[in-house]
């Protein structure tokens, strides 16, 4: 009988080849027609707890071809730190991941390979960041999904019996403005106790 630990490392070496798998399929998109402008992929935890999600990738992750990368990157860090969140438990993502790609054409397509990380993934909380994350998630053909209301920020919502959502502004929107990064922080802290109330597995 396989122990809890091998269990887990199978779980984990067949997320990491499906990520592995959707990655080389997201850097081969046709929909990016400027050699300098790979699709941005996910980065962090194959199997998190956490999923961040923003809509769209920014000029430091466009040039580096990671999520999260820059700005946006460093003050998540801080926050989950604040929290008492291990960052490694936390994989981040963009809804849209081609960056030059025409917006009506990206918004259909894109959510699709979102959809795909969200089932390799499996997280239990998925951080939306901004109005159109929410309507992307509410979009998706997520299994047993019920709308989430992007009125509500900083609370826990249940998003699908296993995956909670936690609404937050969008994060790019808010780094350049004081008031903004203090909404952000005011309802992204409802994470923690969230986190912490996770069975320890």
């Amino acid at each position: 009988m396989p122990s809890t630990d091998e269990i887990y490392e199978r779980y984990l070496a067949r997320a990491i080849r499906e990520m592995n798998t959707l990655g080389d399929e997201i850097a081969g998109c046709s929909r990016v027609h400027h050699p300098s402008l790979a699709p941005v992929l996910g980065s962090g935890h194959p199997l998190a707890d956490v999923m961040l999600l923003k809509y769209r990738a920014q000029s430091p992750e466009i040039q580096e071809g990671v999520a999260f990368f820059g700005r946006a990157g460093a003050a998540v860090l801080k926050s989950v730190k604040r929290l008492g969140i291990d960052p490694l438990v936390i994989y981040g993502t963009n809804c849209v991941k081609c960056a030059d790609a025409e917006p009506d054409e990206a918004a259909a397509a894109c959510p699709l390979w979102l959809l795909r990380e969200i089932a390799i993934t499996e997280p239990k909380i998925i951080v939306a960041m901004g109005d159109e994350v929410v309507e992307t998630l509410n979009e998706l053909k997520i299994p047993l999904a019920q709308p989430i209301d992007g009125s509500r920020e900083g609370e826990i919502q249940r998003l699908t019996p296993t995956i909670d959502a936690l609404v937050v502004p969008d994060l790019d929107a808010c780094l350049n403005d004081e008031e903004s990064k203090r909404r952000f922080w005011q309802a992204f802290r409802a994470l923690g106790p969230r986190y912490d109330a996770l069975p320890p597995y």
